[in-house]
């Protein structure tokens, strides 16, 4: 089976619970399988994203205050509906946007990456290392038994997702808490990730549109990379799953 053909697969398999749309009607994940992707550090592509981003961040907080931010509001509002204080607890989106003023992490090239097309489209952004990864992606309540492999104080260590707390999973347990706040560290992209799921998280106003956009820039700055990049995506959603 060639590799696109199991990125399809993949994509085919992967749902979303039918709590997390009573949860939020308005909610659309677009997920993205990258294959081919040259391994490598950070360099000139994922700085010059970076400071793009950071230029047009700070052209909209100069504007609005962070939480004003219309798909950040969405964000917050949607973490209080699951029982998450926002102020403690913040989407990934959120808090990169907020940290654009000090400048934003440089981390590994493929973060860095999705990190400014997050920023720049003012979308949650996650990506998961394939190769590290273990069946197809679902995205679930949690029940409270779903385990978390996570570090502390530099130790490995395992804890357990709260009830009714929004989760992604994989066959191996939770990869990223709380919808978009924290990712595991067991599928978390390096230097040498070549196979990654990227996905993207959208809440009302944000548009189907804006959406895409997003996805087609992050595919196309990868496909600048090597021409052996190939990518395929999935939209799910409340009333239809829809594939482009």
């Amino acid at each position: 089976m060639s590799e696109m053909a199991v990125a399809q697969k993949l994509l085919q398999a992967a749902y979303v619970a039918p709590e997390i749309f009573q949860l939020r009607p308005d909610y659309r994940a677009l997920l993205m399988v990258v294959e081919g992707i040259p391994p490598g550090p950070s360099d000139n592509t994922s700085e010059n994203l970076l400071q793009e981003a950071e230029r047009s961040a700070k052209a909209l907080l100069a504007k609005d205050s962070v939480t004003q931010l219309p798909h950040i509001a969405a964000w917050r509002d949607a973490y209080k509906a699951f029982g998450a204080k926002p102020q403690k607890t913040r989407n990934s989106l959120e808090a990169l946007t907020r940290r654009v003023e000090g400048g934003l992490p440089r981390v590994n090239r493929l973060t860095d990456i999705y990190n400014a097309i997050s920023v720049k489209h003012q979308i949650p952004l996650g990506g998961e290392d394939l190769d590290k990864y273990n069946g197809s992606p679902f995205f679930i309540r949690a029940s409270g038994q779903e385990q978390f492999q996570t570090f502390s104080s530099g130790e490995p260590q395992a804890e357990c997702a709260e009830p009714g707390e929004p989760v992604w999973c994989d066959d191996g347990g939770i990869t990223c808490r709380r919808w978009n706040w924290r990712q595991g560290p067991r599928t978390a992209l390096t230097d040498e990730t070549t196979r990654v799921l990227f996905i993207l998280d959208a809440l009302y106003p944000l548009s189907d549109d804006a959406l895409v956009r997003a996805a087609d820039e992050l595919a196309s700055v990868l496909k600048l990379l090597s021409p052996a990049v190939v990518t395929a995506q999935r939209i799910l959603r409340v009333c239809e799953e829809a594939e482009s």
